[in-house]
């Protein structure tokens, strides 16, 4: 179950989505969640999935790939779809006590466990064709008018670049733990629930140590190597629109556009 978890991987590449500015890209993330919240209706969501199909054929990511960083998240979805199941009016299809399903409910349950999929595949699409140091670059650009507050853009995007590339470390770490605790007859899958949550307790101690061990080694290599934020840093690799950004960008907006246009159609 852990190794599904594939949110902060980055899979090197040279397709077009590869290829397009981490700014184009974050900018086209923030439309693609706004398109999801304003869909309404079965065209909409069908919409959506057919750009994140585009996206992944033009990225050359495998659905299989995509939708394997949702089995972690089954419970969450199912959860989501149950409680939104009972919240629909209208004349009741089934009725048991003061729960009731109607045709409303289940199609409010549908549309959530599909703005759910399409929102985490989305962002897995992101982390998938950028790599870390260009998302530090990226929201650093996007951010650059915040310093006029004094705001600590550099520090953010850097804790968040660290926070996604230490995703799968922590997470192949945590697998280390859990068959190393197996080996010595730990038993994470059997019990009852409090039985589950005490035996997690052996595992989640010495995550921790090793997540502090290895920020503090980080901090330490970055002091060797007198790394410090704010002005005067130049990079390697400077960013700079091209058409194909711009072109990506006015497609963005046509996208938005389209699921305004079916919304006020009532499609």
């Amino acid at each position: 179950m852990l190794k599904d978890i594939t949110l902060g991987q980055y899979f090197p590449g040279s397709t077009l989505i590869h290829r397009l500015d981490p700014r184009t890209k974050l900018v086209g993330l923030v439309c693609y969640i706004v398109a999801l919240f304003l869909a309404k209706s079965y065209y909409s969501y069908a919409f959506m999935v057919l750009v994140l199909a585009c996206l992944s054929a033009l990225a050359r990511i495998r659905p299989k790939t995509l939708f394997s960083g949702l089995k972690p998240l089954l419970f969450i979805l199912l959860f989501t779809g149950v409680i939104n199941l009972f919240y629909g009016s209208g004349e009741p299809l089934v009725q048991f006590w003061f729960f009731k399903i109607t045709a409303n409910g289940i199609r409010t349950a549908v549309f959530m466990v599909l703005r759910i999929m399409l929102l985490v595949c989305g962002t897995f699409l992101l982390t998938y064709t950028t790599s870390p140091l260009q998302l530090t670059d990226g929201l650093e650009k996007l951010f650059a008018p915040l310093k006029v507050i004094r705001f600590p853009v550099h520090e953010l995007a850097m804790m968040m670049s660290i926070a996604l590339r230490f995703i799968p470390t922590l997470i192949e770490e945590t697998d280390k733990i859990m068959s190393a605790q197996k080996a010595r007859g730990a038993s994470f899958d059997t019990g009852k629930l409090t039985q589950r949550a005490k035996a997690l307790i052996p595992l989640l101690v010495p995550l921790f140590v090793s997540a502090f061990r290895r920020a503090d080694e980080l901090a330490t290599a970055m002091e060797c190597r007198c790394y410090h934020a704010g002005e005067g840093r130049t990079r390697m690799k400077e960013l700079h629109f091209s058409g194909r950004d711009a072109a990506a960008l006015a497609l963005c907006a046509l996208m938005i556009a389209a699921v305004c246009a079916l919304r006020h159609y009532g499609l």
